[in-house]
Order: structure tokens, then C-alpha cells, then sequence
């Protein structure tokens, strides 16, 4: 994939929902951006507040889930829009909702990436930035074995390889994936794949006060048989949500990536850790002009 040009929405898209974690009713809003204004999450229920820049450095700690903050704004659950707004290379986009957090649609990226398509791609006269990862990062929580690594890739694109390996005990079966990235086998491919989770985690989360309104219908929930009162879209589809997850977080670098990323039963926190190494050995690709 060689150096492009930015770009961003023909015209404002919107999708109404309900939040995952707060059950409230979520109407959210993706607008055109001017180039180089990148994507920024604006909470218009809390009238007069700026937008929070979607950037590594406004990540707040959370488990599970992505949130960024700006001040006493914060935004919850981030991860799905913009794994959309990465797969179908937006660049630049004002994201506005009227509550803490985006809908949950269907627990994938899908809702959101057919609302950006229906109003269309325009392609911006500024280029995209591209980071090149030229050395190998590697990144391991203390305490388990969940890992993840990043180094170059021969091609010029973005390859996520991602290994789900929870035991022979979990009903969550071993899953092996390579992914390499466009915005075409991104759509047919990953955008699909929705958030899983265990009944058991439903019931903790659940007695926290989060999820009242969530069923097995909204998202992929495994008891020890399997899936609960659903079905999988493919075989692997929980190793598919994962590199949806990554695709989503590594944006957070606010460029183009070319490189390869290992994970091993990795989640968010390690997604924004292997982006802080990345960035430290940030080299960039010399920008190309357009034409007159």
C-alpha cells in the first residue's frame, strides 16, 4: 500500500442505538472534517465542551474497553467507531454523541461502517502520514501470558496476526488469524465480527450496574457449551473481533501503519503499549504532492 491521499465523509452519517455499558440511548454522528483535523469525539450533551482528540495520548486506563478524555469529558467504548473510521480510511471525521459512550449496535463494527458508506468517501487534497515500523517492539502483561509484538512486514501495509488460546477448558475454541490489511477485506472480512464475552462476566458486570439492557442478542456470549441464543458469523469470528479491536486502537497513532503485529490473547491495554513503543520509534514516509 503506497502513500494515499486523506480523506473523509461526502456528508454527515448518523446511527441511534443504546450504550452497552449505560444502557442509555445513544444517537451518534460522524461529520465531514477538514484535512489534517484527524477524528475527535465531541460529547454533545455536555453543552460548551471541545472535542477530545481520538490520539494515544488522550487513552485514560479502563479495562476491556478504550476510552479517552479531555479535561472532566471522557468517552467510553471507542474502539468499534473507530475501527470503522480506520478500515474505511477516514482520516479526518467530528464524531458527536449525545452520551458517554457510542451504541453498542450489534457488538461489531458493521452498523457504523454501513452508515459511513451510505454517505460516501471523499478523497482530500493533504497526504496521509504513514508510519513504517523499520525495528521489532515487544509487549507482555506481568503475570500472564498475553503478549504482543510489532516489526517491519515486506509489503507496504498492515498485517495483525492474532492467536486465541484461553485452555482446554474455556468454550471458546483456539483461533489462529493473519489479516492483512484494505478497506475491501476489511469490510468483507473483519468489520462483522462482534464483542465476546463470558456468561460469567455478564453476571459481574451486571451486579456493577453495566449491560441492564444488553442480551444475548446484541453480542456473542459463551456458556460452557457454547454460544448462548446465537450464532457465529464464521468459524474464528472472536479472532476477527480481536484484530477489529486492533485495528480500532492502532489508530490511535492518527497515521497509516506498515508493519506486522503478533498478539497472543492480547486486549486493549496491551494494543495502546505496543503503540507507545511504536511511536517512540516513530519514522515516517516522505509525503508525496498531488498534481496541479
Amino acid at each position: 500500500m503506497i502513500q494515499r491521499y486523506q480523506r473523509t465523509l461526502n456528508r454527515p452519517a448518523e446511527y441511534r442505538g443504546f450504550g452497552f455499558l449505560t444502557g442509555a440511548d445513544v444517537s451518534i454522528s460522524f461529520l465531514p472534517a477538514d484535512e489534517n483535523y484527524g477524528i475527535r469525539f465531541q460529547r454533545v450533551d455536555l453543552v460548551g465542551t471541545e472535542p477530545v482528540p481520538a490520539r494515544l495520548e488522550s487513552v485514560v486506563p479502563r479495562q476491556r474497553r478504550t476510552a479517552i478524555a479531555r479535561g472532566k469529558v471522557t468517552v467510553e467504548l471507542i474502539e468499534h467507531v473507530m475501527a470503522a473510521l480506520a478500515g474505511l480510511q477516514i482520516d479526518n471525521c467530528l464524531v458527536q454523541l449525545n452520551a458517554p459512550e457510542p451504541p453498542g449496535a450489534d457488538g461489531s463494527c458493521l452498523p457504523f461502517v454501513q452508515s459511513i458508506l451510505n454517505a460516501g468517501i471523499v478523497e482530500q487534497m493533504a497526504t496521509r502520514e504513514i508510519l513504517v515500523v523499520r525495528s521489532d517492539s515487544h509487549s507482555q502483561s506481568a503475570g500472564d501470558s498475553a503478549e504482543i509484538s510489532a516489526g517491519p512486514v515486506f509489503r507496504r501495509t498492515l498485517v495483525v496476526t492474532y492467536e486465541l488460546d484461553y485452555g482446554p477448558r474455556s468454550p471458546i475454541k483456539p483461533q489462529l488469524l493473519t489479516f492483512e490489511f484494505t478497506p475491501e477485506t476489511f469490510v468483507t472480512n473483519i468489520a462483522f465480527a462482534r464483542t465476546f464475552i463470558l456468561e460469567s462476566e455478564v453476571t459481574a458486570l451486571k451486579s456493577q450496574g453495566y449491560g441492564s439492557r444488553v442480551t444475548e442478542k446484541d453480542l456473542l456470549i459463551f456458556g460452557q457449551n457454547g454460544v448462548i441464543g446465537n450464532e457465529l458469523r464464521a468459524p474464528d469470528e472472536c479472532a476477527r473481533h480481536k484484530i477489529l479491536d486492533c485495528i480500532g486502537d492502532f489508530a490511535l497513532l492518527g497515521c497509516d501503519i506498515h508493519g506486522h503485529f503478533r498478539a497472543y490473547r492480547s486486549g486493549h491495554n496491551h494494543n495502546h503499549a505496543i503503540c507507545q513503543l511504536v511511536q517512540a520509534s516513530k519514522q515516517a514516509a516522505t509525503p508525496i504532492r498531488r498534481a496541479a
